[in-house]
C-alpha cells in the first residue's frame, strides 16, 4: 500500500516529486499536432508541463489559510452585496452553458437551476476559505501517549478538478503522537476542509498528512484514501466497479516497516 503512493518522502519527512536528479539523455519527442511549444517542457519523456504543485508551499499561511485558491481571500472579505454579485455571475455562466447544451432555461425544471448550481458550487469549494486555526481551535492537548491513533472510515466528498464531477469515499488517518494529541473530530474536519475544493485524490491525501504533521509534529503520520471517481465510472472508460486507493506515509510510517505494517493490518489491508 505504502509503495502505491505517487510521491516519495525523504528521511526528513519532506515530500519529493518524481524528478530526474542525475543526468540522462533526452528522448526525442514527436510533437502532437494539438500541442504548442507553450504546452511542452522540452526534454521530458512524457511531454509533461513543468510542475508547480500546491504542496511545495507551506501547509499553513501566515493568516491561517491552508493552500488557498487565488481568489480565496477575496471571497472571505467580500461584502453581502459582493457575494450576491458573485453568485449572480456564476448563475449567468451556468445559464449560458445550459443554453449551449441545447436546453430551454425557461422551462420549469431549469428555471432556477443556475442559481441553485451557483450556491452548490460555492459550498463544494468552501474549503478554500476555512482557516485552519478555526478548524483546530484549542483541540491540541499535551498528553503522555506514544502509541498509534487511528480514525478510519471518514467520509470524504470532493470534486475532480479535471472534469468538475464528484469523487467520494473513505479516508483513514493515523498518527503516532510526540507528547501532543489532537481532538479526534478534528481529523475528520481536516479531511472535510481539504476535500471541499477542486482536487485530485493524490493531492488530497498528501495535504491532510502534511497539515497534520505541521500541526502536531508527531513521530509519524499516515493517510489512506479509497474513493470512487465519477469521471471514471460514468464517462470515459466507464468502469463502474473501479476504485482508487492513495496513501501518504510520513515520519516513522515511512521509515519503519513494522509501524507501516501495523497500520495497514489494523485497516485490514494486509
Amino acid at each position: 500500500m505504502a509503495g502505491s503512493s505517487k510521491e516519495h518522502t525523504g528521511s526528513n519527512g519532506e515530500h519529493h516529486n518524481h524528478e530526474f536528479n542525475g543526468t540522462f539523455s533526452p528522448v526525442p519527442i514527436k510533437k502532437s499536432k494539438l500541442a504548442t511549444s507553450r504546452d511542452l517542457t522540452i526534454g521530458t519523456p512524457l511531454q509533461t508541463r513543468a510542475a508547480s504543485p500546491y504542496t511545495l508551499k507551506p501547509p499553513i499561511d501566515s493568516d491561517g489559510l491552508s493552500w488557498p485558491s487565488m481568489g480565496a481571500r477575496a471571497r472571505i472579505d467580500q461584502t453581502p452585496e459582493e457575494a450576491a454579485a458573485r453568485e449572480l455571475r456564476i448563475a449567468n455562466a451556468v445559464k449560458t452553458i445550459l443554453q449551449e447544451l441545447g436546453e430551454d432555461t425557461d422551462r420549469e425544471g431549469l428555471l432556477e437551476t443556475p442559481e441553485r448550481y451557483a450556491r452548490a458550487m460555492l459550498f463544494f469549494t468552501k474549503g478554500y476559505e476555512d482557516n485552519i486555526r478555526d478548524v483546530i481551535k484549542k483541540a491540541v492537548f499535551e498528553e503522555d501517549h506514544d502509541e498509534m491513533v487511528i480514525v478510519r472510515d471518514i467520509e470524504v466528498y470532493s470534486l475532480c478538478e479535471h472534469h468538475l464531477v464528484p469523487f467520494f469515499g473513505k479516508a483513514h488517518i493515523a498518527y503516532i503522537p510526540n507528547k501532543r494529541v489532537l481532538g479526534l473530530s478534528k481529523l475528520a474536519r481536516l479531511a472535510e476542509m481539504y476535500s471541499r475544493r477542486f482536487q485530485v485524490q493524490e493531492r488530497l491525501t498528501k495535504q491532510i498528512a502534511m497539515a497534520l504533521l505541521e500541526i502536531l509534529r508527531p513521530r509519524g503520520v499516515a493517510v489512506v484514501i479509497e474513493a470512487t471517481h465519477m469521471c471514471m465510472v460514468s464517462r470515459g472508460v466507464q468502469k463502474t466497479g473501479s476504485s482508487t486507493t492513495t496513501s501518504c506515509m510520513l515520519g516513522c510510517f515511512r521509515d519503519q516497516q513494522k509501524t507501516r505494517e501495523e497500520f495497514l493490518t489494523l485497516l485490514g489491508r494486509k
